[in-house]
């Protein structure tokens, strides 16, 4: 598996320094997210011992082999090979929050900012009877909170429904199955938060 002369993404040549600081920023993110070599490897198709080896700079891989492992991480490839991966604090005003395709009538902003570390934070915004889906969803097993800011919703973990107001929040795991739902007059504003980040 091993190409020492690999292009990189950005059109350069991998090297033994390149490999070694490439592969300290997989182990960097992979222990962020508390996931195991066995865990890495089921997720981007790749035998531990192979992740082993490019955590420790001894092989490199293809650009298709890194995708998988971005995905799994919940990265892109330009962010594995961001050389500053501790930049100082970031302003996120709130017109500018990314927003993600939703249900009709709520809106999900992105505020925690990729490339994603420790925390992932979004803003929810529902519409008077808008919901996360007609159906629960699941996204990886990780601790989520959701914090109502405003308003009031209900919402519904593995069938079980529960009413929150402004300034009530629940913790749950993400692997659980969940929907939030707006059955009010009034729109509602709540943040999950969501740690460590799961992959898109």
């Amino acid at each position: 598996m091993a190409d020492r002369s690999l292009p990189d993404p950005f059109g350069g040549v991998t090297d033994g320094a390149a490999d070694a600081a490439l592969g300290a920023r997989i182990r960097e993110y992979r222990l962020m997210r508390r996931m195991s070599l066995r865990a890495l490897g089921e997720a981007a198709q790749a035998s531990p011992g192979f992740l082993s080896q490019l955590e420790r700079g001894q092989v490199n891989c293809s650009i298709g082999m890194l995708r998988r492992i971005a995905v799994a991480l919940g990265l892109t490839v330009a962010d594995l090979f961001d050389q500053d991966g501790r930049p100082g604090p970031r302003v996120v005003r709130r017109a500018d929050r990314p927003m993600l395709h939703t249900a009709p009538g709520s809106r999900k902003l992105l505020i925690s900012q990729r490339p994603l570390s420790h925390l992932e934070v979004y803003a929810g915004e529902f519409d008077p009877g808008a919901s996360t889906g007609d159906d629960a969803y699941t996204h990886g097993d990780s601790q989520e909170i959701l914090l109502v800011i405003s308003g009031a919703v209900r919402v519904e973990l593995d069938g079980r429904a529960h009413d929150l107001e402004a300034g009530d929040s629940i913790e749950y795991r993400s692997s659980v199955p969940h929907r939030v739902v707006n059955g009010h007059e009034e729109p509602a504003e709540i943040l999950w938060i969501i740690s460590p980040p799961t992959p898109d």
